[in-house]
Formats: C-alpha cells, sequence, structure tokens
C-alpha cells in the first residue's frame, strides 16, 4: 500500500495523501518540518503535520493572497509580505510592475532553504533583484515599522507555535503603523468549517482598526475544509470599488478580475462571521 500521511485537522476529521518519499525531516528551532512527494499532490511541505504547500494547488493561495490586495491598491511600490518562507507570494507580486521592492520576513530560514531546493516552482523568485529576504520575526518587525509599506501580506501558518502573535489585535494594530496612509493589508484566516470562531474574532479586531474591512474565499483542497477564508483590511481603497481599467493582464491560474468581485460574495453562514 505505501505510505500515507494523515493531517488530523479537528479531533474527528483529516485528510490522507500517499507519500512517495520524504525529502528532508527536521525538528527546527521553531516547528518540525518535512518536505516529501506524494502520489497526487506533487512535493509537499508540512510544518507541524500541517499541510502549508504542495505543487498542485498552490497557485490558488498564492495568487488569491498577493493580487487581491495589489489590484485594489492603485499604485503598490512598496509590499511586506510576513511568513511565507515558500516564496509563493513573492512570486505573485513581483508579477505588478509597480512593485519596487518586497520584503519577505520569514522566522524560520529552514523554511525559505528547503523550499529552494525542493520547490523550485514557488520559490523560484526569491532571488530577485526586487527582493529583500529577512530571516527574522515579522512580529517585531511590524512593529519597527511605520508608514513603511503600500501592502502587507500575512502569509502565516494556522494560530499555533510561531504564529500565535500573528492573529491578535495587536498585531494588526502594528500593521495599521505600518501602512503608508493609503494602505492595505490581508491575511489568511482559515476556514470557516472549523474555525468560525478565530475568523468572527480577527474580522471584528480588524474592523475596529480598518475603515474598509472585507472577507474574501478561496477553494484550497489541500486546506482544512477545502474552503479558506482571507480578511482584508483597508485604509481608504475599497477592494469591491476597483474600476475595470485598474486590471491587466496576468500570467495566473486561480485569479482573474471577475474572480476579484465574486471571491467577496460569502455563503450565508461565512458572511454572519462578519456580522455583529
Amino acid at each position: 500500500m505505501g505510505l500515507w500521511f494523515t493531517e488530523k485537522q479537528t479531533e474527528n476529521f483529516g485528510i490522507t495523501a500517499k507519500v512517495n518519499r520524504t525529502y528532508h525531516t527536521e525538528q527546527t528551532d521553531f516547528q518540525k518540518l518535512d518536505m516529501v512527494e506524494t502520489a497526487e499532490w506533487g512535493n509537499m511541505l508540512l510544518l507541524d503535520d500541517m499541510v502549508m504547500t504542495t505543487e498542485k494547488d498552490e497557485f490558488v493561495y498564492h495568487e488569491m493572497v498577493a493580487h487581491v490586495p495589489l489590484f485594489t491598491h492603485p499604485n503598490p511600490k512598496h509590499v511586506l509580505v510576513v511568513g511565507g518562507g515558500d516564496g509563493g507570494v513573492i512570486r505573485e507580486v513581483l508579477k505588478h510592475k509597480s512593485v519596487e521592492k518586497a520584503v519577505l520576513v520569514e522566522i524560520d530560514g529552514k523554511v525559505i532553504e528547503y523550499s529552494k531546493k525542493y520547490l523550485p516552482s514557488i520559490a523560484g523568485e526569491l532571488d530577485n533583484p526586487r527582493v529583500e529576504v529577512r530571516v527574522a520575526d515579522g512580529f517585531m518587525h511590524i512593529a519597527e515599522s511605520e508608514k513603511a509599506y503600500d501592502v502587507i501580506m500575512v502569509d502565516s501558518t494556522e494560530p499555533v507555535g510561531p504564529a500565535v502573535n500573528l492573529f491578535t489585535r495587536g498585531f494588526y494594530s502594528g500593521i495599521a503603523k505600518a501602512l503608508k496612509d493609503d494602505g492595505i493589508f490581508v491575511a489568511q484566516t482559515d476556514n470557516p468549517w472549523f474555525k468560525s470562531d478565530l475568523i468572527r474574532q480577527v474580522y471584528k479586531d480588524v474592523a475596529e482598526i480598518f475603515p474598509v474591512t472585507k472577507l474574501y474565499t478561496a477553494n484550497i483542497p489541500t486546506y482544512p475544509s477545502g474552503l479558506w477564508t482571507f480578511t482584508l483590511g483597508s485604509k481608504i481603497h475599497d477592494p469591491l470599488k476597483v474600476k475595470e481599467e485598474r486590471f491587466f493582464e496576468l500570467d495566473t491560474k486561480y485569479y482573474t478580475s471577475s474572480l476579484h468581485f465574486a471571491s467577496f460574495v460569502l455563503p450565508k453562514f461565512v458572511e454572519d462571521l462578519t456580522k455583529k
């Protein structure tokens, strides 16, 4: 039968993938890291036994984290990615020619190292001259920044281990300070089937800080439940009021200008999480 990996997504539910081989396994200073080859999803990065990204479906997450805020902002020049050591969000950010500098702050340098080695199609732009890679604590980087960025993207793991602080109201307040006066940020905020309380709390915290707060979704089959949410906070610009001429042709597999707007149309049970 071969080897199988199961991510236990709740006490009563998990997803399973057949593993052809394990490239690397290590307990880093921050988390357990595994890089494996799966029969269905290609190479897969696991952190603390949770699926972070796979070669087959990675484009959904990375495109939706990057392009929604970047098309919403009229002229994004300076961008920060917190986390995201696999490099997928950075790859998408660089598709916007207006971006002069993209800073990646990843706490675990091993994620960067092994992503470059085993996920080159994802991490291939990390050495681009427009990118600055810092192995550092993203929470502290935000705390030390003031009006430095047009767009900030929080590409974190789930709220466990080193990512716990990235789901706090204090962190979102720090993001507001680190953004310029018309800045935008987006964070992945897990799934509504198993983490509804988390989404409700994050949305409430962000809405108390940012005048424009929106929740949007995407389908990512290797993430818990397959239905994933992102919370966007903006000081001025509304993602639902982007002018058609703002969009330009991109090399994408999931994101389109039509989907930009459609992703904000929420199922009723998800929309209810945004209400007081």
